[in-house]
């Protein structure tokens, strides 16, 4: 966290990104991208700006509390919620000419009620809370406290042009400061406030943005050079790459979508890896999938999702999301699982895989799915647990066809 106050235009470019994810409904990203763009930002300051929105959006609810202030009401009574966020982490209030006065008395007392209250204190709307005691009990708890915590920053060394210690070094030179992740191969942990895609070693496609653990579920499907493999929910295609990588640039990647400007990012990045056994393929209709049936060695299944376990790197979906959305997302995921599990040839692995770390999207799927197909068999799955690896949440399982 920050050792300093905000100025006052750092404090306004946050009042700004929060108003727009509140009151607009905008992404974060975007928001950032949208304020940001045309500023000259040193990049020290422009970490100060987004650890402060994202810790503001972790825990937007325990912030409210204690300032008094509603989530519509950013735009008005921004400069408050910031006097508030920076009295609760001990800093000195930033001098703002119009900014709004907490009383201290109030707020203190506010503060003692919060601290007996974990949902509140952990940043967790109640909807969610209520899900998460449903589908985790006891265990909970701890992914809700880890939540609410500033997400690390990892890469991933693109193997196709340099390895791990090289990429350190190099890094290194560029001011860069990282450290090795256990039990990731692929993984470097950034420690320094650093202009990332400002460097070389970005330009030059040596690394890619990627949480370690979205680097194992790539790894799981341990596809090999010469293979036929398949990544159907590519999106941007941050898995496909990593893929690419194992497969050193041989064999045949196809990476697919519903959506063409996914496919088209994933092209850009591709050229500049070098991960030039990348094909990308729109999916029109079932027909593009039956095209593939029992073709591929090697079939990822990313399936969109809740998105659950990422909630400390995309904090605002936490404020936009309902419960309601749980069950179409679900029906989606069989849908998935059903009909792109027919490109798996025999003797194929497939590897269904999701950002979440609720049992309903994650096992219980796997379970229903191999009580319906006994042309599959039970390799291996794993829960990536927020609180105990540090990453992001994800689930993973391993699944065989055995045959037609």
């Amino acid at each position: 966290m920050l050792n300093s106050p905000l100025s006052p235009s750092s404090t306004e470019l946050v009042i700004n990104v929060l108003d727009m994810v509140l009151t607009e409904g905008k992404p974060l990203d975007r928001a950032y991208s949208h304020h940001f763009s045309g500023l000259q930002l040193a990049p020290s300051e422009q970490a100060r700006i987004t650890v402060v929105a994202g810790d503001l959006l972790r825990r937007l609810n325990l912030y409210c509390y204690l300032s008094d202030v509603k989530f519509e009401e950013m735009s008005r009574m921004g400069t408050r919620l910031l006097n508030v966020w920076h009295m609760f982490h001990g800093l000195e209030v930033p001098k703002m000419q119009y900014a709004l006065q907490v009383d201290e008395k109030t707020y203190f007392e506010r503060l003692e009620k919060a601290k007996t209250q974990p949902a509140l204190w952990d940043g967790c709307p109640e909807w969610l809370d209520q899900m998460g005691q449903a589908q985790l009990g006891d265990a909970w708890a701890t992914e809700r406290a880890a939540l609410s915590k500033q997400p690390k920053r990892f890469i991933r060394v693109n193997l196709l042009k340099c390895t791990r210690d090289e990429l350190g070094k190099k890094l290194r030179n560029e001011q860069v400061q990282t450290q090795e992740v256990e039990g990731v191969e692929t993984a470097l942990e950034v420690t320094s406030d650093s202009a990332l895609f400002r460097t070389e070693s970005f330009k030059k496609g040596w690394f890619e943005q990627q949480d370690a653990g979205s680097q194992l579920v790539a790894a799981a499907l341990d596809a090999k050079p010469g293979m036929r493999v398949i990544d159907a929910c590519a999106g941007a295609g941050g898995k496909t790459l990593s893929i690419a990588a194992q497969m050193k640039g041989k064999g045949r990647l196809l990476a697919m979508d519903v959506e063409q400007w996914k496919l088209d990012s994933l092209k850009q990045r591709a050229r500049r890896a070098n991960a030039d056994n990348i094909e990308t393929r729109i999916i029109a209709s079932s027909k593009t999938i039956k095209r593939l049936k029992l073709s591929a060695d090697r079939v990822l299944l990313d399936v969109p999702c809740s998105g659950l376990g990422v909630l400390k790197r995309n904090p605002d979906a936490k404020w936009r999301d309902t419960p309601e959305r749980l069950p179409v997302l679900v029906e989606l995921q069989k849908h998935i699982l059903q009909s792109y599990s027919r490109m798996v040839k025999v003797g194929g692995i497939l590897v269904y895989a999701t950002c979440s770390i609720m049992p309903e999207e994650n096992r219980d799927q796997i379970d229903a799915f191999l009580a319906e197909n006994k042309h599959f068999t039970f390799i291996e799955d794993e829960n990536i647990t927020v609180a105990e690896s540090g990453f992001d949440g994800f689930y993973m399982a391993k699944l065989e066809r055995i045959a037609e």
